[in-house]
């Protein structure tokens, strides 16, 4: 009999991962970030000197919002009801009952206001974005000769100015810029803005996500994921592109994060090449620089590790692997027992509709987790979709309308069942300390890696050393 090539394979159904709240006490666990902090804490509660108490906080914010940004700090003294995502997010309540510890403004003298003439030099100048970068970089300069007594820095951002956040003509982002500067002054910088912080409705919203940022901007780890295999480790590999003024590409960039198993990926190093090649929009890297930077990574692995490596290592990139990238992989790599590369494409033009029966399309979308191969070397991933478990068994799918979109994992070395890296790709999108959702729709191996390439394309000397994940989200 013939052979019905029509039909897909079968589906297959991952299970929602569960995060860590402890590294004493196993039990200290749930698929619910929030949940789980106020339950258990965060995860490095008990840490000596993981996060001095209180959290000192210096500010960079414009003539007059004064009070409100002392009004901001009093909020994370009260507790807060949620007024939206009510399937899902929790009441806050207080810094100091989640975390363990104060999160205070630091002493005087370390608020800078931007002076009252700001808007006049702004909205004056012929590059209004350079203005305001000058006016703010004047204010950290102030700051830095005290930088022993802040742990984090906020910049305070009015709606007026937004026309001033971006260069029209020369790709500037002031947030990649200040970012850059700060980074390399080892300061940890959270911008917010009027509307996204200030006049938000949402109070519980907004501290549940400044709270977390701010925690992991001063050093500390809120969760990390549980039952995750100690001897993996996953690297994610994003380039970013330099021009000359006439155009032509004079560097890449190349940023590479590294994380462990359980999804804590502190660090991550960069360099500048011109040992590339582009197809299309996209460049690739030689044999010889691909074998440098994945080096570099799993050097990075060793020194956290006592010199120990993983025994399996698992790549992950937006764009496919060149023959020469994967021969590079493999070359760094060679002690290594398993590598795995895999491309993670997040626009695909599939979707998923759950039927209850055979003729009746369900009211809410499928579960979170489920995968189906397309062929022997790609696979869908369900990474957004019904998350019941999150709210008390009830139907839960975090964007709230539309239909699910999975992502595509297409892969160029390695071999094996996809059953693990499926469970694994799905952890590490609940990795992202840098928000309060449930869960991103790609992993944290990505979520971050293009920001961070063009967070360094803005530093003028791109240093060989790690950098500190903290310092560029």
């Amino acid at each position: 009999m013939k052979q019905d090539r029509s039909a897909l394979p079968g589906y297959g159904k991952s299970a929602e991962p569960l995060l860590l709240f402890s590294p004493e006490r196993p039990g200290d666990r749930d698929v619910h970030p929030l949940r789980g902090l106020v339950q258990y804490g965060p995860y490095s509660k008990n840490f000596i000197n993981r996060v001095f108490d209180p959290i000192r906080v210096a500010t960079i914010f414009p003539d007059g919002m004064n009070a409100r940004v002392r009004a901001l700090f009093d909020e994370f003294e009260r507790s807060h009801n949620p007024q939206e995502r009510k399937d899902y997010l929790i009441p806050f309540p207080g810094f100091r009952t989640v975390f363990g510890i104060n999160l205070k403004p630091a002493a005087g003298g370390l608020h800078v206001v931007i002076p009252e003439n700001a808007d006049e030099i702004i909205h004056s100048s012929s590059h209004p974005h350079i203005a305001l970068a000058q006016l703010i970089t004047d204010a950290m300069t102030r700051l830095d000769t005290r930088r022993n007594e802040y742990d984090v820095l906020l910049i305070v951002l009015p709606d007026r100015w937004e026309d001033a956040f971006e260069g029209e003509d020369d790709g500037f982002d002031l947030h990649d810029h200040i970012k850059a500067i700060n980074a390399s002054r080892g300061t940890p910088t959270q911008f917010i803005t009027e509307s996204g912080a200030l006049d938000y409705r949402c109070r519980a919203s907004v501290m549940w996500r400044l709270s977390i940022a701010l925690y992991c901007k001063a050093g500390g780890i809120p969760w990390k994921l549980a039952d995750a295999d100690p001897t993996s480790a996953f690297i994610g590999v994003s380039y970013a592109l330099k021009f000359d003024p006439s155009g032509k590409v004079t560097f890449v960039t190349c940023c590479s994060q590294v994380f462990d198993a359980d999804g804590a990926g502190l660090e991550f190093v960069a360099h500048e090449t011109r040992d590339v090649h582009q197809d299309g929009d996209n460049p690739f890297l030689s044999r010889s620089e691909m074998r440098r930077i994945m080096a570099r990574s799993l050097s990075l692995y060793q020194r956290r590790h006592g010199g120990q490596s993983p025994q399996k290592i698992s790549v992950h990139k937006t764009t496919e692997f060149k023959k020469d990238e994967v021969e590079g992989c493999f070359d760094a790599f060679d002690s290594i027992a398993e590598v795995d590369l895999y491309q993670i494409k997040q626009e695909v033009p599939w979707h998923g509709i759950l039927y209850e029966n055979a003729t009746s399309p369900a009211m809410y979308p499928c579960e979170r987790g489920l995968y189906l191969p397309v062929d022997e070397r790609e696979l869908l991933v369900w990474t957004q979709g019904d998350v019941p478990q999150a709210s008390s068994g009830k139907h839960f799918y975090k964007e709230g309308k539309g239909i699910p979109h999975p992502i595509a994992i297409r892969r160029f070395g390695g071999h094996g069942s996809w059953d693990a890296p499926v469970q694994s790709i799905l952890g590490l999108t609940k990795m992202n300390w840098n928000n309060d959702q449930l869960y991103d729709r790609m992993p944290i191996t990505l979520q971050y890696a293009s920001k961070l390439a063009a967070t360094m394309k803005s530093m003028p000397i791109v240093s060989s050393r790690p950098y500190e994940l903290r310092l560029f989200i």
